[in-house]
């Protein structure tokens, strides 16, 4: 046993409480953990709330004395072994308990270490191959086969409920009854030669026959027989699991003979329903067969195999034949589980031209063996095929396209990386923690036009980019990266809806919203104040002259003109500093992307920082 037994001891006797852990600690050769409590409602209590493998009980408890304690112990857990701990005087009471369900007992003052040991593990053991032949028990009879076991002279041994409802039987009028009762009388030699099979080592499943219920009446069964050894390998009965299939034989002959399935695709389908007949090389069609073959009902009508074989293409006749549906004749068993098949394929119609094909059948038995009909249903897949190939082509050109723009965006970040290696050149020394804070500006500009990446391809498209969904997951990425999630520092997004960008306008716009963000967070707020970021994006601009600049393009913008505004209500930028001729990086990635969309930039520092910038986005987008 390699996992902790669980042992829960019930004993009011501190001495004897003891001596019982010393004898584990001792000889238990395994791992355990043993819980003591002292009357029968603290171990009661104790169990509603844990899990134990076994339970030792004194029958003698302040609460409860002699069987009723273990039956009280038995009634609220009967799936524990309970071993019991009787005095001299009480063995009577310890063999009572164990006809009741009890494990085994243990007389106080004969046990040792060892006994209490060995019976501690042959109780858990007992119990558990107790539930597993319940358990089997229990699947057996509740079945809704028949099963029964039947000795090699033919007598029934045993029969579950299943039989009963097959067969009719009941147990107690068929048990030691010869099983030539359940035989009709065509089949009088049927058993002994299954039984003959049987002892030769053959297995025998799913054979089809028929059997005679007490009513009289002869039912249609699938039997699996299996042998039943003794101790020394010796064979001494035979097991059966019969099921009643005389519903589902009507149902298929009546499928056979009804003319009924040629109608279960009509000419508008484009689909064609076939016979095979095996034993008469025939193929019988329905359908409109010229639509879809260019072949004329007369052409195929009544044909054998050999026409639709050759038409299938070179390279798909292997796969065809693999799968034994153009010889479908063979045995059943050469074809166990590929009864119903569904395959693939080129066709050569009459004018030359192949098709694709797809056929779904089935094989249908005669007999127990052989097969001699193949029902089936075919469609001409040629334009979803087509239609496959050039969805295949885009999703090529897709791929093309985003290796591409990662491409192009990876020289973006080489420039960058270029940019703040600039910053360091010339310096005979460094500052750490400048350094640190530089490869962290540079990381969150990666992840902006990550996350680009990850909302666009995630949608699947490679055209447009829903710009507010971004903005949200970069300024989250963002706060997280300053840690200041926990702070006085919020957020307020005003994003309107359906706001759709393409990436020669989304990358350099969403590197803008990095770099704003990102200095308001680092310098806005010094010594962890309170305060709020907004950013706003709105389409539809003032078409003002900003700074001196005249709008351009945004003096005449509709629909595709935007205004976005990042903003801050912390320190402010000094007045020192300007945006035409800043000295830090981000002001000047800020400007130039600006410069880069054609927009207009401005800067107001009346109440902290605002930054707004006015841009004009193709159309097309």
């Amino acid at each position: 046993m390699d996992e902790k037994i669980k042992i829960l001891l019930f004993e009011d006797n501190p001495g004897d409480a003891g001596l019982i852990e010393e004898m584990l600690e001792e000889f238990a050769d395994f791992l355990y953990e043993l819980r003591n409590v002292e009357t029968l409602s603290e171990g009661l209590n104790l169990l509603k709330e844990s899990t134990f493998d076994v339970i030792l009980s004194d029958l003698g408890l302040p609460d409860s004395d002699g069987i009723d304690t273990f039956l009280g112990i038995h009634a609220r857990n009967s799936r524990i072994p309970i071993i019991i701990l009787t005095g001299i005087n009480d063995e009577r009471i310890g063999i009572d308990s164990v006809k009741k369900g009890a494990q085994d007992y243990l007389v106080k003052g004969q046990v040792d270490g060892r006994l209490l040991k060995r019976s501690i593990q042959y109780s858990i053991e007992r119990k558990k191959a107790e539930e597993k032949v319940q358990n089997l028990a229990n699947i057996v009879e509740s079945s809704n086969d028949a099963i029964i076991t039947k000795s090699l002279d033919g007598i029934i041994t045993s029969w579950n409920k299943g039989a009963e409802h097959v067969y009719g039987y009941p147990a107690e009028e068929i048990l030691g009854k010869p099983a030539a009762l359940l035989i009709p009388f065509s089949l009088v030699q049927e058993p002994k030669e299954l039984i003959e099979l049987i002892k030769r080592g053959k297995k025998i499943r799913q054979y089809e026959t028929s059997r005679l219920r007490k009513d009289g009446r002869i039912i249609d069964v699938s039997m699996t027989l299996s042998p039943i050894f003794d101790v020394s390998g010796e064979l001494i009965a035979i097991s059966v699991i019969a099921r009643d299939i005389t519903e589902s034989k009507k149902a298929e002959e009546k499928l056979q003979k009804s003319e009924e399935r040629y109608r279960i695709v009509t000419e508008q389908t484009g689909q064609l329903i076939y016979e095979y007949d095996t034993e008469e090389n025939k193929i019988y069609w329905a359908g409109d067969i010229e639509k879809v073959t260019g072949y004329a009902q007369e052409e195929l009508l009544n044909t054998g195999i050999k026409l639709w074989a050759n038409n299938v293409h070179p390279d798909d006749q292997r796969k065809v034949w693999d799968q034994k549906i153009i010889d479908c004749s063979q045995n059943i068993k050469d074809i166990e589980n590929k009864r119903n098949f569904h395959l693939e394929y080129r066709f050569r119609r009459k004018d030359g031209e192949y098709i694709h094909i797809e056929d779904h059948g089935v094989c249908l038995q005669k007999g127990n063996y052989l097969t001699n009909k193949v029902l089936g249903i075919m469609k001409d897949i040629t334009e979803r095929k087509k239609a496959e190939n050039v969805l295949k082509k885009i999703e090529e050109a897709r791929k093309k396209e985003i290796h591409h723009r990662i491409k192009n965006n990876l020289q973006v970040i080489s420039s960058l990386l270029d940019l703040q290696a600039e910053k360091f050149a010339g310096n005979d020394s460094y500052n750490t923690s400048k350094v640190l804070a530089a490869f962290r500006d540079s990381q969150n500009r990666v992840i902006s036009m990550a996350l680009i990446h990850e909302e666009l391809y995630g949608s699947r498209e490679v055209s447009t980019l829903n710009f507010g969904a971004y903005l949200q997951k970069l300024t989250e990425e963002l706060f997280r990266c300053y840690s200041v999630g926990a702070s006085g520092v919020h957020l307020l997004l005003e994003i309107e809806e359906n706001i759709f960008f393409n990436m020669d306008t989304a990358v350099p716009l969403g590197m803008i919203v990095n770099e704003l963000v990102s200095n308001s967070l680092k310098h806005a707020f010094p010594g962890e104040s309170t305060g709020e970021i907004r950013i706003k994006l709105s389409s539809g601009g003032n078409g003002k002259s900003v700074n001196g600049k005249t709008g351009g393009k945004n003096e005449e913008c509709k629909n595709n003109c935007y205004t976005l505004t990042v903003s801050d209500n912390g320190a402010g930028i000094p007045e020192s500093v300007s945006i035409e001729d800043s000295d830090t990086l981000g002001i000047q990635l800020v400007t130039i992307l600006v410069d880069q969309l054609d927009g207009i930039l401005e800067l107001n520092r009346e109440s902290g920082t605002e930054f707004v910038i006015e841009l004009t986005v193709e159309e097309d987008q």
